[in-house]
């Protein structure tokens, strides 16, 4: 369990913590599917994607939809809850390195892209396979820091 997950009742307001790890899955196929075909309209997408969670939240991105609606019930109720902020800023900084390697295919500098690229599936595989946001983890320093 990360610093950000919590299992109390309060944590209702939280988000399931499957559901991150799931929308990291997703994302690590979309990337390596960019890595291999080079598309700078797919990262794009990506980019969209991610900046929906950023912005919107992550219960309104399409990933998260997509667990809420068809792959939560057929898990069953959450057992623990974290908070939304960490992902949401981790989706922020899947943004960044989206939209620089979407810009980097598109203007063709493909080294840009297939840098930001890997960058970004790097820390979306960290999480899907190992449950370890990076961008979570970058959130919680940066917090630390400033109360500091």
């Amino acid at each position: 369990m990360t610093n950000s997950q919590v299992t109390s009742p309060a944590a209702a307001r939280g988000i399931d913590v499957r559901a991150p790890r799931f929308g990291a899955t997703l994302t690590t196929v979309v990337l390596l599917v960019v890595l291999a075909t080079g598309s700078g309209w797919l990262l794009a997408a990506q980019a969209l994607v991610f900046a929906i969670g950023a912005f919107a939240g992550l219960r309104r991105a399409p990933y998260g939809l997509l667990f809420a609606r068809v792959v939560r019930p057929r898990l069953g109720p959450p057992t623990a809850f974290e908070d939304e902020a960490p992902p949401r800023f981790a989706q922020g900084v899947g943004l960044v390195f989206a939209a620089v390697g979407a810009v980097g295919y598109l203007a063709g500098v493909p080294v840009l892209g297939v840098t930001a690229t890997a960058l970004a599936l790097a820390a979306a595989f960290l999480n899907a396979a190992f449950g370890f946001c990076l961008g979570c983890e970058m959130y919680l320093v940066l917090a630390r820091v400033r109360r500091a």
